[in-house]
């Protein structure tokens, strides 16, 4: 099961940076919002993997409501899946 949140906050983050780079200025500088549609839609889903994912985890890894917290939080925070791999999911 770890793995697979590896996965999916790696996968989680990446579509965020996407959304954030790539498809919000496609969308608002040149008028093209088909690929936020479609990039927006999977970061949806993987957030929501994400947040079930957390809460799964948390008695698995025995942690506390605070780290909990703080993972959720790292969601919605640009690269912050990724400091959250290395800093709790990483043995």
């Amino acid at each position: 099961m770890l793995k697979s949140f590896r996965l999916i906050s790696i996968l989680e983050g990446i579509s965020f940076l996407l959304i954030l780079f790539v498809t919000m200025p496609l969308k608002y500088i040149w008028d093209n919002g088909d690929p936020n549609k479609v990039i927006g839609m999977a970061h949806g889903v993987l957030f929501l993997a994400y947040v079930v994912m957390a809460f799964m985890m948390k008695p698995e890894l025995k942690w506390n409501n605070k780290t909990l917290g703080i993972v959720l939080l790292c969601s919605i925070i640009p690269f912050g899946t990724f400091w959250m791999d290395r800093r709790y999911l990483r043995n």
